[in-house]
């Protein structure tokens, strides 16, 4: 079986390489990149299952680098590290797509951990895609498998996390979708740094599903979200 390859960004030569051997011990095989720059060269040039990016890096920062990968991937998983325990870094890292983050300092234990449980659900894709990935929103055609959303003949790519959440409205429509069961599904926990980060997926949501007049993705307060579709 193939390893997985990761990317890992960090200006800290210290803590890059530290984390570069610990990962290579555990199995995975990791190139390290020391600035957004280089590391969104070695991006292009090479096929990764996750990139672990520094939100703080000099010449470009991982912020930055988040949005270049993904507009060349809009599926592999992102793991942001920040210096600062600030909810501002959290909230400005799932905008632009990232999967978790991580707050320095931290053990290698916790970023191993994480790490495994977000490819775990990479992983599990495979798996969900046996059971419904069409779907019919008004008048838009919602494939999951394929993570695109069709109005018309004009097509959006979304992203894992948007076409995760989208199909789990979509089996939900019209009744209550849970927001700790969306949570707990799709991130795994309910805390609230996640809370946050799909509450920006739902806003995306809500503005990509505009088009439709018969299609509204409302919040139920207290509750969670409902997806209204029109017959």
């Amino acid at each position: 079986m193939e390893k997985t390859k990761v990317l890992l960004v960090e200006d800290d030569p210290n803590l890059g390489n530290l984390l570069k051997e610990y990962l290579e011990a555990k199995g995975y095989t990791t190139t390290l990149a020391t600035n957004g720059k280089l590391g969104y060269d070695v991006f292009s040039k090479d096929k990764f299952n996750i990139c672990i990016l520094d939100v703080m890096m000099p010449v470009k920062d991982g912020i930055t680098l988040a949005k270049e990968i993904r507009a060349i991937d809009t599926t592999i998983p992102i793991v942001f590290l920040t210096a600062k325990s600030m909810k501002e870094d959290a909230i400005e890292g799932f905008k632009v797509g990232a999967d978790d983050y991580i707050t320095k300092p931290f053990s290698m234990e916790e970023l191993l951990l994480r790490l495994q449980a977000i490819l775990r659900r990479t992983d599990n894709k495979a798996v969900k895609n046996t059971d419904q990935t069409e779907f019919k929103i008004g008048k838009y055609k919602f494939d999951y498998q394929h993570q695109t959303l069709d109005l018309k003949g004009s097509q959006h790519k979304l992203t894992t996390k948007e076409a995760e959440l989208l199909k789990l409205l979509c089996l939900h429509a019209n009744d209550v979708l849970d927001r700790n069961f969306a949570l707990k599904s799709i991130w795994n926990d309910d805390n609230y740094f996640n809370g946050r980060s799909m509450d920006v997926y739902i806003a995306k949501l809500r503005k990509y599903l505009k088009e439709d007049p018969n299609v509204e993705l409302i919040n139920v307060h207290g509750k969670g979200f409902k997806l209204l579709v029109g017959k």
